[in-house]
């Protein structure tokens, strides 16, 4: 395999996230239960709950779930289990 080729195959390889709420909640008429997941795709290999600002999460839970889980206030390591998968 070329450089280029190995360099292209690096840069293209993307991490995907599975995020799952760990416990029960209730807050600003928002309910949340254990064991609530989205999947997150990121060109990252870093926590998405901690980078940008956790946006790619927020925007997964509104997506599947039609909630806002930074209004919810568990955009935090507290409520969410990360497993990163490649």
């Amino acid at each position: 395999m070329s450089p280029t080729t190995r360099q292209l195959k690096l840069n293209n390889e993307m991490a995907r996230f599975i995020i799952t709420t760990k416990q029960m909640k209730n807050a600003n008429g928002i309910r949340i239960e254990p064991g609530m997941t989205v999947e997150v795709v990121s060109q990252s290999m870093s926590n998405p709950v901690l980078s940008n600002g956790g946006q790619p999460v927020v925007d997964a839970f509104m997506r599947i779930y039609g909630i806002d889980i930074r209004r919810a206030g568990i955009l935090n390591m507290n409520y969410l289990d990360v497993e990163r998968f490649n």
